[in-house]
């Protein structure tokens, strides 16, 4: 079975997996209605779910409120059926549905993610006057401690761990500020990969809780310093997003999105792709991968992105704006191999042989990416 075969039929698992749900939600929507959940001698919906069908709490808790929304809004089971909703989402979608709003709300939650369905939430229902607050605690590593867990994903995000300070950035109202969470007991090691997590409070406000080292409190405090003449008084926000604005201008800069750009000096690498050349790719491109996929869409990954040319430079390939695309490095090393093959790639690569041909991780490091680039410029033996 080839790769096309294996996603028809996965696709066709999906949409029974989700009449499968829908049809289960509307009988026991049914069931509740009829509370004949009582008649088996349990006290709740909640309950039967957990002990009888022994699902887990959470899973019992987003099976019970989306039962309880579908009698009320039986309109919900279509996109549930189709899987333009979720659990996850339709409890958002609780907080804020009303006979009144149905029309103009659903339509809002149809292929959001969780987190993007609280963003909406937040937006209809915002926090009642949040408070703009600083909290900075102590992180004390207890090793021989179990691990901590939660039926639900904790607020904070911890990122590196041992840790000693959490700073969490202003617009956390205090009514919502734990201490408990924030002084969370940090066991293992958290991967530093892992995204931030926002919390919305309001259409334009966030929460962020992160933990981070005495090194980045007392960068932050300096910060704070040096900027104490032109930023009087600047908050922890501030600060933090002046360094990022910083960060991404230079990240522009490097890749020519400037709106006066320096006149470009002589290439003095044959591989080099011009200023101009960069900037009209990245505009065209929208910042993003574009490889092609089976269905007609593009990859759209805005992340390791790279300068390709579509006819290499080996085989007379230029550095024009028609024969540069943006691709992410996974996509980049794919349409290398796909060209070179993967035994002349492997040369360059070992680590990463025909990876890209079998899904594993490619994406590799900037120095075996510029090691291939240049071995591709003196083309295949």
């Amino acid at each position: 079975m080839n790769a096309r075969d294996s996603s028809i039929r996965l696709s066709e698992l999906l949409r029974r997996e989700h009449h499968a749900m829908a049809a289960f939600l509307v009988a026991l929507a049914d069931f509740d209605a009829k509370r004949l959940w009582a008649e088996l001698g349990y006290p709740s919906l909640f309950t039967y779910l957990n002990r009888e069908l022994g699902l887990s709490k959470s899973a019992a808790f987003y099976r019970k409120t989306a039962a309880e929304l579908i009698q009320r809004f039986p309109e919900l089971v279509e996109p549930l059926e189709d899987g333009k909703l979720c659990l996850s989402t339709v409890g958002e979608l609780a907080q804020v549905l009303t006979p009144e709003n149905r029309y103009e709300v659903i339509p809002r939650f149809l292929h959001l993610s969780k987190q993007e369905a609280r963003s909406v939430v937040a937006e209809l229902k915002p926090v009642e006057r949040p408070p703009r607050r600083e909290v900075v605690t102590t992180v004390r590593v207890a090793a021989a401690a179990p691990p901590v867990r939660d039926p639900e994903p904790a607020a904070a995000l911890e990122l590196g761990a041992p840790a000693t300070a959490c700073v969490i950035a202003p617009g956390s109202p205090a009514e919502l500020v734990d201490a408990k969470v924030a002084t969370r007991t940090v066991n293992a090691p958290i991967s530093r990969t892992t995204p931030p997590t926002f919390e919305p409070l309001t259409a334009d406000l966030r929460r962020m809780h992160l933990t981070v080292t005495k090194r980045f409190e007392a960068k932050v405090a300096e910060a704070q310093n040096a900027l104490s003449h032109s930023r009087p008084g600047a908050s922890t926000e501030e600060i933090l997003e002046a360094a990022l604005d910083l960060l991404l201008d230079r990240a522009k800069k490097r890749k020519g999105l400037v709106e006066k750009p320096r006149r470009e000096k002589r290439p003095s690498r044959p591989d080099h792709i011009p200023a101009e050349v960069k900037r009209a790719v990245w505009l065209r491109d929208g910042g993003c991968c574009r490889w092609a996929l089976e269905n007609g869409g593009v990859c759209g990954s805005r992340h390791r992105l790279q300068y390709d040319h579509i006819q290499p430079k080996a085989l007379g390939g230029k550095s024009t704006i028609e024969n540069v695309r943006l691709l992410c490095a996974r996509h980049n090393l794919l349409a290398a191999r796909r060209i070179f093959g993967d035994a002349w790639m492997d040369r360059y690569a070992p680590d990463r042989k025909a990876t890209a041909a079998t899904g594993r991780r490619d994406a590799g490091s900037a120095g075996a990416r510029s090691e291939v680039s240049a071995a591709a410029l003196a083309g295949p033996p």
